[in-house]
């Protein structure tokens, strides 16, 4: 039984369920109705309701599938159990890594079974079902290997959750042969080519967001993520500890603030150096001036945020992706990606004899291999 209430946050109403799924773990999923409080009572009762026996319904699906094991894998198409194991998923993992999820089950995976499997059954799924989806993708659509290992890795997720729920005898998926991962090499910055773009940014909306990708290291989420509080001017030192990811959920793109990092080796502490301290000083001093010229029209959502634009609004994660290559091409340098900049930084570091493992911890990498990997792409 799946039960509800309302939230009051803020001046919004939000849905909150609680249940016991299939596994006997407890459930309180939530969302935002985006209706104002005041006079919408009524109307998110409604949305309560009608999300309960929507999740209630998927529920009891589930725990049948459950009890009934062997049966259900019998009788269920393998489409329909993706889109099943996909809306279990929904509340189970991230938002980004369910959009993911989402994209490429419902846009690519489940179209191309549909059309050539339209009645395969889920126990009927074999490798070479699987590895000729692969080669379609391959040799028709022309995507890349890349790419087909990211979808193996969803539907070996999902038949993976069938095997462990006895729906079918075992993985198909691990007998197919993954095509090989193709290592994308990029030339990074060098110190000159970094010197001729900070110059060429000095003053730009890209300024900050460079400097904090080639010089501190930063990833993209961490850069639009500074707030002011991570900044200890007393200590001289900036702390990576809050993220802004930007996705599509539910055809609408949305931006996700955390407090944490992509990973726990991604929570570091850097120093503050004088000429990144006398910018974030500038940045601040304008920001204050902005406020004060624009009065009413200023945004007052962001201001614990160091990278907002002259009205208060916060840089978009897409906006460093699409504007920087773009900067580069009007500008006549060379083309690389702001991700790049992040390559650059790990390469002048490994350059001037700092060791990997200082690298890995500057730019928090769980993984040193990662910063091998990087350090020297030639």
């Amino acid at each position: 039984m799946v039960a509800g209430h309302l939230r009051q946050k803020g001046d919004i109403w939000y849905l909150v369920l609680s249940y016991i799924d299939e596994n006997g773990v407890k459930r309180t999923p939530s969302k935002s109705t985006k209706l104002p409080v005041k006079g919408n009572k009524h109307k998110a009762e409604e949305m309560l309701l009608k999300w309960r026996l929507e999740v209630d319904e998927e529920l009891q699906e589930r725990i049948l599938a459950k009890k009934s094991g062997k049966q259900y894998g019998e009788k269920i198409q393998f489409t329909k159990f993706l889109a099943d194991w996909l809306k279990m998923m929904k509340s189970s993992v991230e938002p980004t890594t369910y959009a993911a999820y989402n994209l490429t089950i419902r846009k690519r995976i489940i179209p191309y079974f549909d059309k050539h499997f339209p009645k395969l059954l889920l126990r009927d799924v074999t490798a070479k079902h699987i590895q000729d989806y692969y080669t379609y993708e391959l040799e028709e659509l022309g995507v890349s290997a890349n790419t087909v290992i990211h979808r193996h890795a969803n539907i070996r997720k999902a038949l993976q959750y069938a095997f462990k729920t006895d729906l079918i005898d075992s993985n198909p998926a691990d007998k197919v042969q993954r095509p090989k991962k193709v290592k994308f090499e990029t030339i990074p910055y060098n110190g000159e080519e970094l010197e001729e773009l900070f110059a060429a940014v000095k003053g730009t909306d890209l300024e900050l967001g460079v400097i904090l990708a080639a010089f501190y290291g930063l990833r993209r989420s961490e850069v639009v993520g500074l707030k002011w509080d991570a900044i200890d001017f007393d200590r001289k030192v900036i702390t990576i500890r809050h993220t802004v990811t930007q996705t599509i959920v539910d055809g609408k793109y949305v931006e996700l603030a955390k407090d944490r990092t992509k990973t726990k080796s991604s929570h570091r502490s850097l120093p503050l150096v004088p000429p990144f301290e006398a910018l974030l000083k500038e940045l601040r001093k304008k920001q204050e001036e902005y406020m004060d010229l624009c009065g009413n029209s200023y945004c007052e959502d962001y201001l614990d945020y160091v990278y907002v634009n002259a009205i208060g609004q916060r840089i978009k994660p897409g906006y460093l992706t699409q504007a920087f290559p773009e900067f580069l091409e009007k500008h006549g340098m060379r083309r690389i990606w702001f991700h790049d900049l992040r390559h650059s930084c790990a390469t002048l570091l490994y350059a001037n004899g700092v060791a990997l493992k200082d690298i890995q911890e500057w730019l928090g990498h769980s993984d040193i291999g990662t910063t091998v990997d990087i350090r020297n792409p030639n």
